[in-house]
């Protein structure tokens, strides 16, 4: 399970073009658990994990499960893109309304 784990981290932060030390900053983590995690020496739990899949804008059940991204992160993606390419055009309570949604 830890390689699977740190198999999504790494194809995560590629896609971003991230780096470990951009993840151990917005996540909080330590550069050093960065890195282990991305060995699959260690698996991150709790509040570690749930600090990294916000940090990298996905679910925790995507970088724990063995399936490929969950429907739900993709409607997500694709809610955020309709919101920013319409949002010239709505008002701010739909705005608001939306913000609410996506939260």
């Amino acid at each position: 399970m830890a390689r699977g784990i740190a198999e999504r981290m790494a194809e995560i932060i590629s896609d971003r073009k991230m780096t470990q030390k951009d993840l151990a900053s917005l996540s909080g983590v330590t550069e050093s658990a960065i890195s282990h995690y991305l060995k699959g020496d260690r698996i991150p739990r709790g509040a570690t994990l749930i600090k990294i899949a916000k940090a990298l804008n996905t679910t925790t059940d995507y970088l724990l499960s063995q399936d490929e991204k969950s429907g739900s992160q993709k409607d997500f993606d694709d809610a955020r893109v309709i919101l920013a390419r319409n949002a010239s055009k709505m008002t701010k309570e739909q705005k608001m309304e939306l913000i609410k949604l996506l939260m």
